[in-house]
């Protein structure tokens, strides 16, 4: 689901709480970690100046997921490596690996396997915001660990989200809504009875459930990220209650 917002500095967080006290990671943590942000942050500028040249030189959104699939395919199965950061940073593994894993299942089983919808107007919506949201949120990782935070990046990592996030959302649900008709068609990832599993799967109405979760899940995230947002810009004390 759309931009990954989870307060704690996420994979750039310096310092990790534990049983009520406050730790420094490792050198050789903090090490890794930079270059990590700093990779992805790279990775998402050389993304989004391709998707600029490109609409620049064609004048057009049409062949725009074409060009640009590598580069994203690489760097948003990349992120994978964030699951396993949680190991040594403060963050929750399942909302983690949730966004990251909702992520990567619309670039590859959504816009990479059907191609008939890689040219729908959606899907260059999510990966617009998909890219702002990310070169803001690695550069504010980045510049976190250097112990050096610019206002504006802090600013704009809990700003941007309130358009951001329910567009990024808006793109998703719009691309699996147009991939329904083919997906129907097609019967791919699809497993019918009888079959030596015993087992059947209808990938048309995995999606509209994939759909449907959006409802309970956006706004849970949505109203914490605007927690968050009073907490760290504003200085409020927000207490949150145990599940």
């Amino acid at each position: 689901m759309a931009p990954s917002e989870e307060d704690g500095g996420g994979n750039g967080a310096v310092e990790e709480k534990e049983k009520g006290k406050k730790r420094k990671l490792g050198a050789l943590a903090t090490a890794w970690l930079i270059f990590y942000n700093v990779a992805m942050t790279a990775g998402w500028l050389v993304l989004g100046i391709a998707m600029v040249r490109f609409y620049i030189q064609k004048g057009t959104h049409r062949g725009l997921f074409r060009s640009v699939q590598k580069t994203l395919k690489f760097f948003q199965t990349f992120a994978l490596l964030e699951v396993v950061h949680c190991a040594v940073v403060r963050t929750s593994v399942l909302v983690t690996g949730v966004q990251v894993s909702s992520r990567i299942f619309m670039v590859w089983f959504i816009a990479h396997s059907i191609k008939q919808i890689q040219n729908e107007e959606s899907v260059i919506l999510f990966l617009v915001v998909w890219t702002v949201t990310e070169i803001t949120r690695y550069s504010f990782y980045t510049f976190n660990l250097l112990n050096h935070l610019p206002y504006f990046i802090k600013w704009a990592r809990y700003n941007f989200f309130i358009i951001l996030y329910p567009a990024g959302v808006a793109g998703e649900l719009l691309t699996i809504y147009a991939a329904l008709p083919y997906v129907k068609k097609t019967g791919m990832f699809s497993l019918r009875l009888p079959n030596k599993y015993n087992v059947s799967f209808d990938y048309y109405y995995f999606l509209i459930i994939v759909m449907f979760s959006y409802v309970p899940l956006f706004p849970q995230l949505y109203f914490h990220m605007l927690r968050q947002r009073r907490r760290v810009l504003h200085g409020e004390v927000i207490v949150e209650k145990d599940d």
